[in-house]
């Protein structure tokens, strides 16, 4: 077909309980990636992601780490049952660490334990019921970060996830993102809705976060990946562990350019995405952004078995 495979690896809002179960009773390296990483921790990351609470599993600090382990064992599953490798991978967020991770320029241990503290650092960051996020559908970017300079104030506001035209996720301090909502609907906005998330993520409030985050972030090992990673930062992709460290850490107060991501891949010659964890968000993304690009999903049974076939088909 002379189209590359591109894989991309979902953030936080992914997450389900009981996510990963009918196709862990079909690939024996989604327990043992499980295992692996709940030795990392120390807690039984799969008695979490089947058993819940989900408020527990919704938790920040518990989602990161468990959303990512969900993800590699989806990818060694991938690779166990012969899939092709990709020509390119992106990360959303969160998902930038378990594309890392698939690349082996990380390891699962280290990038467990780093993404846990990454949770961690963010919650701490702005006071509970202080920070804010909502989604901005129906306006350009252009638009959007008026709305966020007309409503900031002596606040904080900007946009945090450029996910596809069209379709803006906002942060900053609660009063501040719900001025901005209402600027929002007053420019033409088909819907501006405040997000029940407990942290602001990729705004300037996360800056604290980072800035106790980088001694953790130096001390893991990071190698050249096997295959490039489109990074969230500048839709760039980095070779070298001082660019990757350096784009991680400004990724956690800096917005996810997954729009840009996507263009990336697609100028790399990508036909086919596919979606490298629970859910199928990032692929509802791809068809906004760009319908050339076919984007199939690894999360359930069926998914995992036309994605494979589909993926081999491209790469014959």
């Amino acid at each position: 077909m002379g189209k590359a495979t591109g894989m991309m690896f979902p953030g936080q809002g992914s997450q389900t309980v009981g996510m990963l179960a009918n196709l862990a009773a079909e690939h024996g390296a989604i327990g043992t990636t499980f295992a692996e990483a709940s030795a990392a921790l120390g807690d039984d990351l799969w008695a979490l992601v089947q058993g819940g609470p989900a408020e527990d599993l919704d938790r920040t600090e518990n989602t990161q780490p468990a959303l990512l382990t969900a993800s590699v064992a989806l990818w060694r599953a991938w690779l166990a049952a012969s899939g092709p490798m990709p020509a390119v991978a992106a990360g959303h967020s969160l998902g930038e660490y378990s594309a890392l991770v698939a690349a082996e320029a990380m390891s699962l241990a280290d990038a467990v334990v780093l993404v846990r503290e990454r949770g961690r650092l963010m919650q701490d960051a702005v006071p509970a019921g202080k920070g804010a996020m909502a989604a901005i559908l129906g306006l350009d970017a252009e638009q959007v970060e008026q709305c966020c300079r007309q409503a900031a104030e002596d606040g904080v506001v900007a946009p945090a996830n450029y996910n596809a035209p069209g379709q803006v996720v906002i942060a900053g301090d609660a009063a501040a993102v719900e001025r901005a909502i209402v600027a929002c609907k007053g420019a033409g906005a088909k819907r501006a809705m405040a997000l029940s998330v407990s942290v602001p993520s990729h705004c300037q409030l996360m800056t604290p976060a980072a800035e106790r985050f980088a001694a953790q972030l130096e001390s893991v090992a990071i190698g050249e990946p096997k295959f490039p990673i489109i990074q969230n930062l500048d839709a760039q992709a980095s070779t070298d562990a001082d660019g990757i460290r350096r784009r991680l850490l400004a990724q956690l107060h800096s917005p996810v350019r997954w729009t840009e991501s996507v263009a990336a891949m697609g100028a790399q010659g990508v036909g086919l995405l596919v979606e490298c964890g629970p859910g199928k968000v990032l692929c509802g993304l791809v068809k906004r952004i760009n319908r050339e690009i076919e984007a199939v999903g690894l999360g359930d049974a069926a998914g995992f078995a036309a994605a494979l076939e589909k993926a081999r088909e491209v790469s014959a």
